[in-house]
């Protein structure tokens, strides 16, 4: 039925916990399985069981980069084909590695590397209700 990931920031042996959920219509009822594994192991894949995973593997691959084997058809479902890294990724940077934009005077468009470079700023927040008194 479904196949959800969660990356583990505190465990360092397992970094990921992907749960299975599983629905029989016969018997009415319903089945999580848990599997704890690093990003270096391979999960070998249900496609061959469930043809329904097929996509939903393809998803964690492309958004977490966990690799399924025996799974034939790991491409790209949700990033372009040329993208680096897996977005749902605690390692992942929130901006991005690249930038895409349209250049006006060139008339096309431009990948640049992402760079972010900002000095050390401290905001006061104030309270607005710090001095209120009912």
């Amino acid at each position: 039925m479904d196949i959800t990931v969660v990356e583990l920031a505190t465990n360092l042996k397992f970094n990921f916990q992907i749960t299975y959920s599983f629905w029989s219509i016969l018997y009415k009822i319903r089945i999580f399985i848990k599997v704890f594994i690093n990003s270096l192991i391979a999960l070998i894949s249900i496609k061959s069981l469930f043809n329904s995973a097929d996509w939903l593997e393809r998803e964690v691959w492309d958004m977490f980069g966990i690799k399924f084997l025996l799974h034939g058809d790991l491409r790209r479902i949700l990033t372009d084909y040329g993208f680096k890294g897996h977005p749902l990724r605690k390692t992942f940077p929130l901006t991005g590695y690249v930038e895409i934009r349209y250049d006006d005077t060139k008339l096309f468009t431009i990948t640049e590397p992402v760079e972010f470079a900002q000095r050390f700023r401290f905001f006061k927040f104030n309270n607005p209700w710090h001095n209120w008194k009912s």
